[in-house]
């Protein structure tokens, strides 16, 4: 079977290649009448467009990356999504990569986005290995997602000021009288793990509390490494709470406080982070640090659409500390 070609839809309509170029592209210089008649032809016959084709044109689709550490943290899932969305509405065609906040992969996906002549790229940025770590965007715009590179200092960046959400969340513990409050959070390595566990010590200081370093947990953000760390906080029998710094580590450490509570004869009182919808489900609800995820993906695709120059300043959105 012969490719379809703009040409031989062309031939098969009697007009110009030009015409039909035209109408694909939904060009207003086109009649409408012979627009929708081009397009109706063009799917009879199974016709695709030749990517490669369009951006030596100039007229495709402009791209847009987005580099995630995964989708199955309901945040970043919940942020592609969104960010899909809004780049849709601006004839955006969005890209996504998963990098498992390794730097070799993440590197490997911005110089896939080059090769497709990215516009622009929003990226959760991986953990440095060595200073050397920089990464190459070349002439991508890159707008920086959650955390910031020591690195990067100038980059724009989206983040979510969380310090008042998480201080709240740690008056609320204390107005229900715990002391003993402890601490799972992502590593002091990355940006977001230093600012979360810092607004804590500041919560707990503005209590009145002493938290002893011991019942502060730290590491690489994961279910497991929630999970692993709730454990070892309920085995050792100190805390009578848990507030957690991260979305991926809350649900792992809330797995562990359902399963130990069942084997125990107290009840331990939790604080989760990121608010996904089955939290208002369990038992009288978990309270929560809640992220403002549509506004964060709105806000990244307007840095994108503007092309602002002057934009090389962080952008922190609030987030809500809700009580259940």
């Amino acid at each position: 079977m012969n490719r379809v070609t703009i040409k031989s839809i062309a031939n098969d309509l009697g007009i110009s290649h030009m015409t039909v170029s035209r109408a694909l592209s939904n060009s207003p210089n086109v009649q409408k009448e012979t627009r929708e008649a081009v397009q109706k032809r063009a799917r009879e016959l199974g016709y695709v467009r030749n990517a490669a084709a369009m951006v030596m044109r100039g007229d495709a689709p402009k791209i847009v990356g987005l580099l995630l550490p995964n989708i199955v943290n309901e945040f970043y899932a919940r942020f592609a999504n969104d960010m899909a969305t809004a780049c849709e509405s601006h004839s955006l065609q969005l890209i996504i990569h998963l990098t498992n906040d390794d730097v070799a992969n993440q590197q490997q996906a911005l110089d896939r986005l080059q090769e497709v002549q990215a516009s622009s790229v929003v990226m959760v940025p991986a953990p440095n290995r060595t200073d050397g770590d920089t990464p190459n965007t070349g002439s991508m715009r890159t707008i920086e997602l959650i955390r910031q590179s020591s690195n990067a200092p100038d980059t724009p960046a989206i983040l979510v000021d969380d310090d008042p959400a998480i201080r709240a969340a740690t008056d609320h513990l204390a107005r229900a009288g715990h002391t003993h409050i402890a601490y799972i959070g992502a590593t002091r390595d990355l940006s977001s793990g230093r600012r979360r566990l810092e607004a804590f010590v500041q919560g707990t200081t503005e209590a009145g509390l002493t938290i002893p370093p011991e019942m502060i947990h730290t590491g690489a953000p994961s279910f497991a490494m929630g999970r692993d760390k709730a454990n070892m906080i309920l085995e050792e029998n100190r805390a009578t709470a848990i507030l957690c710094g991260g979305f991926e580590i809350s649900n792992g450490a809330l797995s562990a406080v359902i399963d130990g509570t069942r084997n125990i004869d107290r009840k331990i009182a939790f604080v989760g982070y990121g608010d996904p919808s089955f939290y208002a489900w369990i038992e009288n609800g978990i309270s929560t640090v809640q992220v403002p995820v549509t506004e964060l993906a709105n806000h990244a695709v307007d840095l994108i659409t503007t092309q602002d120059s002057e934009a090389s300043v962080a952008s922190a959105f609030p987030a809500k500390f809700i009580a259940r």
